[in-house]
C-alpha cells in the first residue's frame, strides 16, 4: 500500500528531495515508524510536504506530487500558511472563498483521477504561545481567521465523505498539561511532542479507512 503525506512545512519537516526513505522529522516519520514495525513491508510511505505552501501552491502541483504517485492512501494538512502569508508586508495570503473553492476543485480532480484513493483531511491550527511566537504578535489575524480554514476543510471533508482529523481542540486540550511553546514551538510548527499527537490522530483514523 502506498501512502502519501502532503501538506506544508508540518508536513514537510526536512524531509528529502532526492529520496522518499527519508521522510523527515515529523509525524510523518511517526506514522512510518508505527505502521511500518506492526505492518512490516506492507507500505510505501511519501512525503510531498512542501515548506510555505498554501492551498493554491498544493493544486499547482496535482499532477506530478499526487496523481502521478498514484497512492493508496493520501492525507493532506493545509491551510495556516493560506492565512499567515496574508498577515505580512507583502500579503499573498488565500481568503477563505478561493481556499473552500481550490480545495474543493484538487479533491474533485484527484477523485477523478483516483477513484480508489482513500483520502484524509487534517485540520489547520494553531496556538498563541509566547512573545517570541510567529503568531503572538499577529494573534488576531491567526486566531479569527485559521479556524475560518480549518471550517472550510471540514466542510471539504463532508462535502466528498472524507475523512476529518480535527487538531485543534486536542491542541487547545494539551495546552492544560504544558504551555503552547512545549506543544508548538512558535504556535505554527509542532515541537516532537505536538507531532506525536498528530501522529497518533493520523494512525487512528487511518485505521477506520476500511470500515
Amino acid at each position: 500500500m502506498k501512502i502519501l503525506f502532503q501538506g506544508d512545512s508540518i508536513t514537510d519537516c526536512g524531509r528529502s528531495r532526492e529520496n522518499n526513505i527519508n521522510v523527515g522529522t515529523g509525524y510523518a516519520l511517526l506514522v512510518k515508524s508505527a505502521l511500518g514495525f506492526e505492518e512490516p513491508a506492507a507500505h510505501e510511505f511519501l512525503n510531498r510536504g512542501i515548506s510555505g505552501n498554501r492551498i493554491v501552491d498544493v493544486y499547482a502541483r496535482i499532477k506530478k506530487d499526487i496523481i502521478n504517485l498514484k497512492p493508496d492512501v493520501m492525507s493532506l494538512l493545509i491551510g495556516v500558511n493560506d492565512v499567515w502569508h496574508e498577515l505580512g508586508d507583502d500579503p499573498n495570503g488565500v481568503d477563505n472563498d478561493k481556499f473552500f473553492k481550490i480545495y474543493c476543485m484538487l479533491i474533485e480532480e484527484i477523485k477523478e483521477a483516483l477513484p480508489d484513493l482513500k483520502l484524509m483531511i487534517l485540520e489547520p491550527f494553531c496556538l498563541a504561545g509566547t512573545a517570541t511566537t510567529a503568531t503572538e504578535a499577529k494573534w488576531q489575524g491567526f486566531s479569527t481567521e485559521v479556524p475560518k480554514r480549518a471550517a472550510m476543510a471540514k466542510k471539504v471533508a463532508e462535502k466528498y465523505g472524507i475523512t476529518f482529523i480535527p487538531l485543534q481542540e486536542k491542541f487547545d486540550k494539551l495546552c492544560e498539561s504544558a504551555p503552547a511553546d512545549y506543544w508548538l514551538i512558535d504556535g505554527v510548527h509542532p515541537t516532537a511532542m505536538g507531532h506525536q499527537m498528530i501522529a497518533r490522530e493520523w494512525i487512528k483514523a487511518y485505521k477506520t479507512l476500511g470500515e
